[in-house]
């Protein structure tokens, strides 16, 4: 227990000292909330009352997708990996831990833009906060899990920028976060299932501010859940601890069976 407690510290800590971490953390997603929140407020009166959950969304994928597979991929290339495997500790931990203290940066972010987006943009804020609590968490978690299922599989880091910005660069298009989902064109609202970003925004319209979802929130809590467990479970699978060991449990095409639960949402909603 003191060795997970001090393995989270020490990662935590990183994420505030490391530049990169820290820009990406913080720096990014708070930026990008105050010069799009003040842009959006007169190009698209109607984006502030979803502003919230948008760019905690946001920032989550930031944190997540953009940020925590890198030094995860740098690490295994430098052989760090090879040292926890010789100080017995688990492959468990190495996957865990950066999301677990990412998550933590991240409700930061979000107690920041939640707090401020009232007073700033005349925001609205949510009507149950326990459904608010719910769509933070699957939230995170999935994007969470399709981060380290990218750190897993990323040879390099450029591999790590392509398959980061597949996931990020849609979700901020068509995810429902700048446009609302019943807006988008048949063919794009299919491709729009395919994003966990989706599926968020509708457990919070559905959960957190008792409006109509497009989509049934029991549906999106379910696919949400579903696509984090199955990241995880891919990542701890394919996980291999030194980049120069070709040997793995499976191939890392495996990786693509994480949409499963995203491609039965095209199927069945």
């Amino acid at each position: 227990m003191n060795a997970f407690a001090n393995h989270f510290s020490f990662e935590f800590r990183t994420g505030i000292r490391d530049k990169t971490l820290l820009l990406m953390n913080y720096l990014f997603p708070i930026g990008l909330y105050i010069m799009l929140g003040l842009l959006m407020k007169d190009l698209n009166p109607p984006f502030v009352e979803t502003m919230i959950p948008a760019f905690i969304i946001i920032a989550i994928m930031s944190g997540t997708v953009l940020s925590l597979p890198n030094p995860l991929v740098s690490a295994r290339e430098s052989g760090i990996f090879r040292s926890y495997k010789i100080n017995g500790v688990p492959a468990i931990s190495i996957l865990t831990i950066p999301a677990l203290t990412t998550v933590s940066h991240m409700v930061v972010v979000a107690v920041v833009i939640t707090a401020t987006a009232p007073l700033i943009f005349g925001a609205p804020t949510p009507l149950v906060w326990p459904g608010f609590i719910l769509f933070f968490l699957l939230t995170a978690f999935a994007h969470a899990g399709l981060g380290m299922l990218i750190s897993v599989i990323s040879s390099s880091s450029r591999s790590v920028v392509l398959w980061s910005q597949l996931i990020f660069l849609p979700s901020m298009m068509i995810g429902g976060l700048m446009i609302p989902y019943e807006m988008l064109p048949d063919a794009l609202g299919k491709i729009a299932l395919l994003l966990p970003a989706t599926y968020a925004m509708n457990v919070f319209q559905g959960f957190a501010q008792n409006q109509v979802a497009a989509i049934a929130p029991l549906w999106s809590v379910t696919i949400l859940l579903a696509g984090g467990i199955l990241s995880f479970s891919l990542a701890n699978y394919l996980f291999c601890w030194d980049s120069r060991n070709k040997a793995r449990r499976g191939h890392p095409a495996i990786a693509l069976s994480t949409l499963l639960p995203y491609v039965l949402g095209i199927i069945l909603l």
